[in-house]
């Protein structure tokens, strides 16, 4: 069996995505690592050499600007990687350069990759996913935020990265996928809040143009994290390659849990989902089979 890891990047360096933790927490079980780097003068491209791993080939890359409505870009930078797998691989394994795999599921994956290998009919590992908001030690669980998505996919040139890059579609149609018994951790709404700040005007370039974000994006120096309508807390351990960004937070928020920023009707739906783990009328990007 043989695995191509494979994401994009950009100006990681400038907005602290940890990148570099994305992909070594995923390498241990990748044959070679493809990463499209973008266009960027702020130390990326050097960041990505510093893994110093001969499964990494690099290639460069240039942003369409053009493509910024919708997150279309995003779509099309995770192609050019894709496109760039060997052809004798098995699966393509896609990670976000602010996803992080906690090593304690590679062996999980790793089992479920060749259980699935000869099943053609399994067009991709559908993960679970944690979303870490304003510091390490919360996730955001309202409904708002995914529960699932798919981040292995088979090498088939028909498989493309759809819309804004969350997921994939094969000839415009969802995936079909296995679920696996592993959590994909998402960090990128962790950052120092003037951090934060920087990170969302240029983030809300990507999907808008100059007029909505000068008429959108509030102007205040740091972001407010207040804002989040529900969180819980987090007990578990973090991935052995976040270990040294955990020792160097520099902020410090206050959340109490309990308390819910939800309207009536999403007050009912977040307790039922609470109570019973299902989650009603919920947006599925891929076909379980």
């Amino acid at each position: 069996m043989k695995v191509s890891g494979f994401t994009f990047v950009k100006n990681a360096v400038q907005f602290s995505y940890p990148i570099v933790e994305a992909i070594t927490s995923i390498l241990p079980v990748c044959d070679e690592f493809i990463v499209s780097v973008g266009d960027c003068e702020d130390g990326t491209l050097e960041l990505i050499q510093s893994i110093n791993s001969p499964k990494i080939k690099i290639i460069r890359s240039v942003w369409d600007n053009s493509l910024r409505e919708g997150g279309k870009v995003l779509a099309v930078e995770t192609n050019k990687a894709l496109d760039a797998i060997s052809e004798d691989s098995d699966w393509a394994f896609y990670i976000q350069g602010d996803e992080v795999v906690h090593e304690k599921y590679l062996d999980t994956i790793k089992q479920e990759m060749q259980r699935w290998k000869d099943k053609p009919e399994v067009e991709g590992l559908l993960f679970k996913y944690l979303h870490f908001y304003g510091t390490y030690d919360f996730v955001a669980n309202s409904r708002g935020w995914y529960r699932h998505e798919i981040r292995i996919i088979r090498n088939d040139k028909a498989i493309r990265s759809f819309k804004d890059a969350q997921g994939f579609r094969k000839n415009d149609r969802k995936l079909r996928v296995k679920p696996i018994d592993a959590y994909v951790y998402h960090y990128g709404w962790v950052k120092h809040p003037a951090d934060m700040k920087k990170k969302e005007a240029t983030f809300h370039k990507l999907w808008h143009d100059d007029a909505w974000v000068k008429e959108k994006v509030e102007t205040s120096a740091v972001f407010d994290y207040s804002k989040i309508d529900s969180l819980g807390k987090f007990t578990g351990t973090h991935p052995a390659v976040m270990q040294k960004r955990l020792q160097e937070v520099n902020w410090h928020l206050n959340f109490d849990p309990s308390r819910k920023n939800l309207s009536l009707k999403k007050r009912l739906l977040h307790w039922f989902e609470q109570k019973t783990g299902v989650r009603l009328f919920e947006y599925k990007n891929y076909q379980i089979i």
